[in-house]
């Protein structure tokens, strides 16, 4: 198909070189002058999908583009499906599973953070760390298998020595397990429910962080009704802020719709962000509210500090905090609580490589548990068979992290999250 398209609307003054932009006239099916453009041809295998591809550049009309679009399918060309670009490239070994899925983070990432750690994924260092971890296991594996079916002629190894060489690997994909906990931040972002009696401040305080008025402020309690999200950055990371209605028992039946939708927002959020008026001495509602959320991350925020503080602990806790949402250092407090329970107040490096897919997470979570049970079993002085046996559970679980072949179901899941054809 592309050297039919190249006769028929690439008009050059010398021959398209391959990879060499060139001044272009873009013609439609009928030879007509769409655009004055630039043409790239790619020649197999050297493309993006490893097959014969032309890149066209047009201006930024819409109706150019347009046109240019119409005049190729006119030329007999068809749409890409989505993410058929990327599959192509997959299938014809220019990029593994991992690189592949990295492509779709490109294009969904809504902050600089997430694109570069998108971007940390399509050089193939992912695919270097496992291979390398791999290759050190395989080692293990051809000097036990050695001892054990040769055991006259090939001396057992020490077990010491033996952990000492596992544990280094079973550290190494731990680290890699808490960088694609990172990643899945960096893409997803951290829900952050704010919860809270009815004026409690918790609409004031999502338009404090936000640094816009987003949600209605009123003294009248019960004012908002249904969920509102916005996102932040903090540290580099989004956080999605999701301001809810006020909790409380005793509520009308419009209103009781609202709560019901913030208990739902709360059980999916990863942090609770309890408000509550720290003016006044606390209801029933505060009270059961500060019960409830009790056993899971939370940060208590007694709000409206610039009143009273009646309400409010004598002695706040590491994740209770005592302020206003008209002061800033109480804002920058609230931050700096939300990185300390969403990531552990760590520095997210986005430039590492890190895991992406369940599937990864599924392998990595095996490996390590069959590391786990190996080391045990050193320890244990059981038999060198059952070492083996770990050992080979952990370097065939990590086979499934990059390999090229993967099931259908797989690849189908992976190339459904693009929404063009790149």
């Amino acid at each position: 198909m592309v050297p039919e398209l190249v006769d028929r609307m690439i008009a050059t003054k010398s021959p398209l070189r391959t990879r060499v932009a060139t001044r272009a006239t873009i013609l439609d099916e009928c030879g007509e002058a769409l655009d004055a453009g630039l043409a790239i041809r790619f020649r197999a295998p050297h493309s993006y999908t490893g097959e014969e591809m032309l890149e066209v550049h047009v201006h930024g009309s819409p109706v150019v583009a347009r046109e240019v679009v119409r005049a190729m399918l006119a030329c007999g060309a068809r749409l890409a499906q989505p993410g058929e670009f990327t599959r192509r490239a997959f299938f014809n070994g220019k990029m593994d599973l991992h690189a592949a899925a990295a492509v779709a983070d490109v294009i969904d990432a809504e902050t600089r953070a997430a694109a570069r750690a998108a971007l940390a994924n399509l050089d193939g260092a992912l695919t270097l760390k496992v291979r390398t971890l791999r290759a050190a296991l395989a080692a293990i594996l051809e000097e036990l298998a050695a001892t054990i079916d040769f055991p006259d002629e090939v001396p057992e190894p020490g077990r010491e020595e033996l952990e000492r060489r596992l544990v280094p690997i079973l550290t190494a994909l731990e680290a890699l397990r808490r960088d694609g906990e990172f990643g899945r931040l960096l893409r997803e972002g951290l829900p952050v429910a704010i919860v809270g009696p009815p004026n409690a401040g918790k609409s004031s305080l999502l338009n404090a962080l936000l640094g816009a008025d987003r949600a209605i402020v009123s003294a009248i309690p019960g004012t908002t009704r249904d969920t509102i999200e916005e996102s932040i950055v903090i540290e580099g990371v989004p956080v999605r802020l999701i301001d809810t209605a006020g909790i409380r028992a005793h509520a009308g039946r419009l209103e009781s719709s609202g709560i019901e939708r913030t208990h739902r927002a709360l059980e999916a959020a990863r942090i609770a962000l309890v408000v509550i008026d720290g003016s006044q001495t606390l209801g029933t509602d505060a009270l059961d509210l500060i019960e409830r959320t009790h056993d899971r991350d939370r940060i208590l925020f007694y709000n409206k500090a610039d009143l009273d503080t009646r309400g409010a602990p004598a002695a706040p806790g590491p994740e209770t905090l005592v302020g206003s949402v008209r002061h800033t250092a109480t804002l920058d407090a609230l931050r700096r609580a939300i990185a300390r329970l969403g990531w552990g107040g760590e520095h997210v490096d986005a430039s590492r490589p890190h895991l992406t897919a369940l599937h990864e997470f599924d392998a990595v979570n095996a490996a390590i548990g069959a590391l786990e049970t190996a080391i045990q079993t050193l320890r244990s002085d059981e038999p060198l068979d059952f070492v083996t046996t770990g050992v080979q559970r952990a370097f065939s679980s990590l086979g499934h992290v990059t390999e090229q072949v993967a099931a259908e179901e797989l690849i189908d899941g992976i190339f459904s999250r693009f929404c063009i054809g790149k």
